[in-house]
């Protein structure tokens, strides 16, 4: 299906605050501001797993990934960058990135579920994404 026809999954809708596209990826910051914590999300229709993309498509998500990556830690000076691809509460494949430091509130465990998300405030949301959106320069088309 051709990708002007992706919709979103609710669920990453209410989560999140889109920043723009990539060539293959939206690009999500996820509403907790414990965390720098950013989602990637293929515009394919119907693609919940990474091998489900052609092979093009895999090294492009590849290279988004490493670039976002590289920025965030760059931009945020984190200890350690935790990437996954879940999926078991959204089945729209997505790509969490998450910015870890030794002394965040979850440390060493992972973020999911650990503690109740603390929503940004719109300074501090608006803040964040400006970061983020300079960090990435022209790769980000704006959403």
């Amino acid at each position: 299906m051709p990708e002007q026809d992706f919709v979103l999954h609710a669920q990453l809708a209410a989560d999140c605050f889109a920043l723009g596209d990539a060539p293959l990826c939206r690009l999500l910051l996820i509403n907790d501001a414990q965390y720098p914590w950013f989602v990637l999300v293929p515009r394919r229709i119907g693609v919940r797993e990474i091998y489900q993309l052609d092979s093009a498509d895999q090294l492009q998500l590849q290279r988004e990934s490493v670039y976002l990556g590289r920025s965030l830690m760059q931009v945020f000076g984190g200890d350690k960058l935790n990437i996954a691809a879940l999926g078991n509460v959204v089945p729209q494949l997505h790509v969490h990135h998450i910015v870890r430091k030794t002394d965040d509130a979850a440390w060493p465990a992972p973020v999911w579920g650990r503690h109740p998300a603390q929503p940004y405030t719109v300074q501090a949301r608006a803040q964040r994404i400006e970061q983020v959106r300079t960090a990435l320069g022209d790769w980000l088309r704006p959403d």
